[in-house]
């Protein structure tokens, strides 16, 4: 298992398997780690289980073999919840907002389980973040262009204060310009310290902005390491980066 620069994962699972039908598994055995303020993807090909495992880790698809810890603590197979808890935060590919709502009541369901108080002083400091956000609070979720949506989705996921958050496809049907402001806004956010654990189709706009990359075949590991040197590997960039070998 590839650890993280400085050998402490704020995440870490441990050969996980799982499955949606008990005995039947999708996810064989994978390993990951992330430490705070890291920002980490996962690659791979069509049916490689990168977002069966993410799901796993949320505790919406079951765990059948393996551990998962954040910061040391085990939280396999709680329900999700209690993953979110925990201190992860997940943000799927898709139904990641509540399209009926305004953008503020989006955001207070997101931080439903935070006291009266507690819940005014996170708002303020998410459109502190996003200002763009609170510009348009009482705008529905529906009326928001792909790339608002990213971002309402990651700040909702964000009310809770995770410790790592978790995105599935984030910029699945944006523009390539949508893309790349949503990549670096999740760069940011990863430079505040919490840990970033991303599944992305776009592997070579992920690999940009990735400290560290783990491409997942068939359930399971498959090679890993910094993004940089995965960018520079041949193997990958012919498999997994469109890259074509010279004649």
């Amino acid at each position: 298992m590839t650890m993280p620069p400085n050998g402490t994962p704020l995440l870490e699972a441990s050969h996980v398997c799982a499955s949606y039908i008990p005995k039947m598994p999708i996810v064989f055995d994978i390993s990951v780690t992330v430490a705070a303020g890291e920002f980490v993807t996962l690659i791979g090909p069509n049916g490689a289980g990168k977002s069966t495992f993410m799901k796993a880790l949320a505790g919406l698809v079951c765990i059948e073999g393996g551990k998962v810890r954040l910061e040391g603590r085990e939280i396999s197979g709680l329900p999700t919840h209690a993953v979110v808890g925990a201190g992860i935060g997940f943000v799927p590919q898709t139904g990641n907002v509540f399209a009926s709502l305004s953008i503020e009541h989006n955001l207070v369901a997101g931080g439903h389980t935070l006291s009266r108080g507690a819940l005014r002083e996170r708002l303020a400091e998410i459109y502190a973040q996003f200002p763009t956000l609170a510009e348009r609070r009482n705008a529905l979720a529906n009326v928001l262009s792909g790339g608002q949506r990213q971002m309402l989705a990651v700040a909702r996921a964000l009310m809770t204060r995770p410790r790592v958050l978790m995105l599935d496809e984030p910029t699945a049907g944006l523009a390539p310009k949508i893309v790349t402001e949503v990549l670096v806004s999740l760069r940011d956010l990863s430079r505040t310290g919490v840990g970033v654990l991303m599944v992305e189709q776009n592997a070579k706009a992920a690999l940009r902005v990735s400290d560290r990359a783990y491409v997942l075949v068939e359930g399971r590991n498959h090679i890993s390491g910094t993004a940089a040197d995965l960018m520079d590997d041949t193997a990958v960039a012919e498999a997994f980066l469109g890259a074509r070998r010279k004649i």
